[in-house]
């Protein structure tokens, strides 16, 4: 059985001696490094040929590869690097690393071609300058072939012992039963889907309610897929911290129904929370886990592959006992990894390492998106960046004379854009160059700087430059420009610019492409359209709507609809909403949640409930709650109890918390969750209107009544669980909104009478900036 392994893996296992170094050497982005790549070829001569196929064997192992460049008239094969700053300062080790791909390629090119010797080329390409410097020297065949043989040689250890891993996991694989006895309602239905989109090599967007083990069943289902459609690897994408540990142990849990199984599984966390040593620099002058880190890193793979499931905790435990950074161990674990669990940035962001290492290595990837309606306005977090004048200021006030010189011009350009009248349509052409000229001037400042002397502020200042400066790269209609004045302490005018991302589509797009299959689950996909638009996802994209474990008879749903939740009757809706909270309390004592669009609007209903109902048990939630208070908060619902707490809509206890049984018996969501009425959402508003033909509903009424099913789904958990839901605004009678609440919810008219607090919908006056939208 052959194992194939691309030319930069093979080198990156043979090659890399040394310590971990990541000293400041400014790396390219990825569209600078394509046009340093197409800049370098279009130097060259007409028949100079690019992206070089090749391929080669030995023993059982097939070495694959494109090179960057031939010139057959000069007999010249280049390795093209792009870089910032002085290539001098270029750790030894990388320079060891591109010498050996060149004389791998130069081997395989010999071969391919019948030549006798080839000259190999390290060109390295300054993307500031747009100078190459050139390394060159002439190889034969032999002694290439002798190079590539001895690296094989050191590789095939390793891929022996891959290759039995692999037949013994996929073996394992192909006969792997379900963890338990039985699928429950809708989980049977969801992993056929995730199976077949495997299959099919197509995208899944899949409505799954809550409590059907979404989790175990895609997990299972695309392992499952992992034999037949030769899937190299599966990653498991989470919003949160509960949900990777929920994979993790869904993950924990087949490998123990299943003997035979042996898979390994990695836990990915940020690099803050992996750190060791947050006070040193990443090189080994500085910090004692980067000397030597890649002479003590075999030994520390080997134990932590052996060890299988490597959570957070394994993998600093391994880290440690080999004196090897945790987070870069985590990294090097990952080409090993068959199931990698981690947030939606390790493979959506920018400078996503998954999506990085999955070009690079040419794998074939199932990914797997939980709780999916997150991830639009997580994406457009992640493509969005700014800029603050009063940043700039306080950095540069302690910097040297060469920072402040290469700050100046950027103060300038700041200054020119509070002058000017509203936010450009474009990114100013003057601004994106004092903002290069910038970065190179830090460039050179931090090159030359003594080992933990460069300030993190100023560091800081330098990767949001060129954060900016790569979202100005593809700036367009998915994204608007932001001016915000404001003034410093000093009281010096400024400013601060943001490029907000409005629809992250265009950039998410490539990364689904980038995969063999894509499962995005939620129980809130609705309307489907909707989230195929905002996610960029493929027009073949599969949708499901996993039928309900959970039947009307659990839930009462009661629309409220003679009070209005609107901004101008917040007032006079207060006094009614806490007399239906008590009345519903009275009659049924338990623990209940009750749901509002504003901190404003919760603390004016909770002092009216208060007042009127002081034996009532309460607890509300507070603005800017630390996790220890929230961990308090969860806890007043406890098995038996009774009382209401009151939270915002779309906040910290809106979704993602398990209340089941008693711990929770009914909610009331008095708001349609719509957004407010802003500057920022009237542009989004009318660009979606321009985008998609449906602003208002794209903007304001979707994300809404996401939020509102999500609260509502706190209530019903298992099969055994009984609840109530009041639905309080007189707009959820509407036939527009009650369609995009689940379809299994029996939705009635709430019993009493509850007297009047507004005017009709139609009469109501349009809603002002800060209001909630209509």
């Amino acid at each position: 059985m052959q194992y194939s392994v691309a030319v930069r893996t093979l080198c990156e296992f043979t090659a890399k001696r040394g310590d971990l170094d990541l000293r400041f050497t400014p790396t390219p982005s990825a569209q600078e490094g394509i046009f340093g790549h197409q800049f370098v070829a279009g130097r060259r001569g007409d028949g100079y040929e690019t992206e070089i196929t090749l391929r080669g064997e030995f023993e059982h192992l097939t070495v694959r590869g494109r090179a960057d460049g031939y010139d057959p008239a000069r007999n010249r094969l280049e390795e093209i690097k792009t870089h910032r700053g002085d290539i001098a300062r270029q750790p030894a080790n990388h320079s060891a690393l591109h010498w050996a791909q060149a004389k791998v390629y130069g081997w395989l090119l010999c071969q391919a071609r019948g030549l006798a010797e080839v000259e190999l080329a390290l060109v390295y390409f300054d993307i500031a300058s747009q100078e190459e410097t050139t390394f060159a020297e002439t190889h034969s065949a032999d002694a290439l072939r002798a190079f590539f043989e001895a690296s094989c040689r050191d590789f095939l250890a390793w891929a022996t012992q891959e290759l039995e891993h692999r037949a013994t996991r996929d073996q394992a694989l192909t006969a792997l039963a379900f963890p338990y006895p039985s699928f429950r309602t809708g989980q049977r239905e969801l992993a056929e889907a995730v199976y077949k989109g495997a299959a099919s090599g197509r995208c899944v967007l899949a409505q799954a309610p809550t409590g059907i083990g979404k989790t175990v069943g895609t997990i299972f289902s695309m392992l499952k897929a992992v034999a037949p459609q030769g899937i190299d690897k599966v990653f498991y994408l989470t919003a949160k911290t509960t949900g990777r540990q929920l994979a993790l142990d869904g993950a924990e849990l087949i490998v123990r129904s299943a003997p035979a199984l042996r898979l390994r599984v990695v836990e990915l966390t940020a690099r803050d929370k992996a750190c060791e040593h947050r006070d040193k620099a990443c090189h080994g002058e500085s910090c004692p886990l980067a000397r030597g880190f890649y002479d003590r890193l075999p030994g520390a793979r080997a134990e932590a592959l052996a060890a299988g499931h490597l959570d957070a905790g394994t993998l600093r435990e391994v880290a440690r006992k080999h004196a090897v950074c945790p987070y870069y161990l985590a990294q090097e674990a990952t080409r090993w990894a068959d199931l990698v669990v981690g947030d939606y940035n390790y493979w959506f962001d920018v400078s996503a390492m998954l999506h990085a290492m999955t070009q690079a290595h040419e794998w074939r990837v199932g990914v797997l998106v939980d709780e999916a309606h997150n991830l639009v306005e997580r994406a457009r977090t992640m493509y969005s960046a700014d800029l603050s004048q009063a940043a700039f200021r306080e950095v540069r006030a302690g910097a040297t004379k060469a920072v402040r010189l290469a700050l100046d011009k950027v103060n300038r350009g700041f200054n020119a854009l509070r002058k000017a009248e509203g936010p450009p349509d474009d990114v100013p052409g003057p601004f994106v160059a004092a903002l290069k000229k910038a970065c190179e001037g830090l460039e050179a400042y931090f090159t030359d700087a003594a080992p933990g002397a460069v300030d993190a502020s100023l560091q800081q200042c330098y990767f949001d430059m060129v954060g900016f400066l790569r979202l100005a790269e593809s700036f367009g209609p998915h994204s608007v420009l932001e001016l915000a004045d404001h003034a410093t302490s000093a009281r010096k005018p400024a400013v601060t610019i943001r490029i907000q991302n409005l629809i992250p589509a265009p950039f998410l797009k490539p990364r689904f492409a980038a995969a063999r299959t894509a499962t995005l689950f939620s129980a809130t996909l609705n309307p489907p359209r909707f989230y195929l638009d905002m996610l960029g996802l493929p027009d073949d994209t599969a949708w499901i709507d996993v039928e309900s474990p959970f039947g009307p008879e659990q839930l009462q749903v009661r629309v409220v609809n003679r009070i209005s939740t609107r901004y101008p009757d917040r007032q006079r809706s207060a006094a009614p909403i806490a007399r239906l909270v008590a009345g519903q309390f009275e009659a049924q004592p338990g623990n209940y949640l009750a749901f509002f669009s504003s901190f404003d609007y919760l603390e004016l209903v909770a002092s009216e409930f208060q007042r009127s109902f002081p034996d009532v048990p309460m607890w509300t939630q507070s603005r800017g709650m630390g996790e220890a208070q929230r961990t308090q908060f969860i806890e007043r619902f406890q098995p038996g109890g009774a009382g209401v707490g009151f939270a915002v809509l779309g906040g910290s206890f809106g979704e993602g918390i398990d209340l089941r049984g008693d711990r929770l018996v009914g909610a009331f969501v008095a708001t349609l969750g719509l957004p407010q009425v802003n500057p920022r959402n009237e542009q989004l508003k009318a660009c979606l209107e321009d985008a998609f033909g449906a602003g208002y509903d794209y903007t304001y009424l979707y994300p809404g009544l996401q939020k509102v099913v999500q609260a509502a789904g706190r209530v019903i958990r298992t099969q055994e669980d009984r609840g109530v839901v009041y639905l309080i605004d007189d707009r959820f009678a509407r036939a527009s909104v009650r369609e995009l609440l689940p379809a299994w919810w029996k939705v009635t008219q709430a019993a009493g009478t509850i007297p009047a607090t507004a005017s009709p919908p139609a009469r109501s006056p349009a809603p002002k900036p800060g209001q909630r939208a209509p």
